[in-house]
């Protein structure tokens, strides 16, 4: 008969990290925050087109869809669409009754961090600079400069008096 003490042992050992924190009433929370989510997951793709992105389910609560906008102007289309949401929602085993909008001052998806430009050294603008200098067509009074003697009439050299 095998001895039972490895599995109570392995019992009263601690529980990893997430199924502690979904243990017991405690957990409610969270749990409840999961599944909030993979509705909203579920009920996204039936959304209008362009839709998706500027919504999200918040909370069922009621017979009660609460969806947030991140604009007046998708809380009008989320409301023109409120017949197709009560019909989506019915598709994935939910009974809502009515939808709730809000809308909300802050975007729903995070902006992407611009990336800073880091400061160009004055070895770097002088080396740029150069090289367009040297890119450049000679100007007609210019021909000579590369020459190392003055271009005529300038008052240095042989010429000058």
């Amino acid at each position: 008969m095998p001895d039972s003490k490895p599995n109570a042992r392995r019992a009263t050992g601690p529980l990893p990290a997430a199924e502690a924190a979904m243990a017991g009433d405690t957990g409610a929370p969270l749990r409840r925050a999961l599944w909030l989510d993979a509705l909203d997951q579920q009920l996204r793709p039936l959304l209008p087109p362009g839709l998706a992105p500027h919504c999200r389910l918040a909370n069922v609560t009621g017979g009660q869809l609460v969806f947030v906008t991140d604009s007046p102007v998708w809380h009008a289309r989320l409301r023109l669409a409120e017949a197709g949401l009560l019909d989506a929602a019915r598709s994935v085993g939910l009974n809502p009754t009515a939808v709730i909008i809000k809308t909300t001052t802050v975007p729903l998806q995070p902006r992407e961090a611009k990336t800073a430009v880091p400061p160009v050294s004055a070895t770097a603008r002088k080396a740029v600079g150069d090289a367009l200098a040297s890119l450049r067509e000679p100007l007609p009074g210019d021909s000579l400069a590369g020459s190392g003697s003055p271009p005529p009439g300038s008052g240095t050299g042989p010429d000058a008096t």
